[in-house]
């Protein structure tokens, strides 16, 4: 889990950095911090709208972040869900 958290982290950083480059100070995303935040809003779907990327390419990139988001959640999810079934699976003959 914390691997996967590093990782997320990371992506995070690096999508807020290319949209502090991308948007700038003039669209909203005055320091990497304040872009940080955006990216984080993003990807995890919550999306207050207090900062939004004004050009074409930003938008691009939010949609990716958006898309990477739903990609984060679903994987784990799946992952445990798999798990948790195989390990009922191997104990139902043992409760019988």
């Amino acid at each position: 889990i914390l691997v996967f958290t590093s990782f997320v982290l990371m992506v995070a950083l690096l999508m807020a950095t290319l949209m502090y480059v991308i948007e700038g100070p003039q669209n909203g995303f005055t320091s990497i911090p304040t872009a940080m935040y955006w990216a984080i809003t993003t990807m995890t779907t919550v999306g207050f709208g207090d900062i939004t990327p004004k050009t074409d390419l930003g938008r691009l990139i939010s949609s990716l972040v958006m898309l990477l988001g739903w990609s984060v959640l679903a994987v784990p999810t799946g992952i445990v869900t798999a798990e948790l079934t195989a390990r009922q699976a191997r104990m139902a003959p043992l409760r019988a």
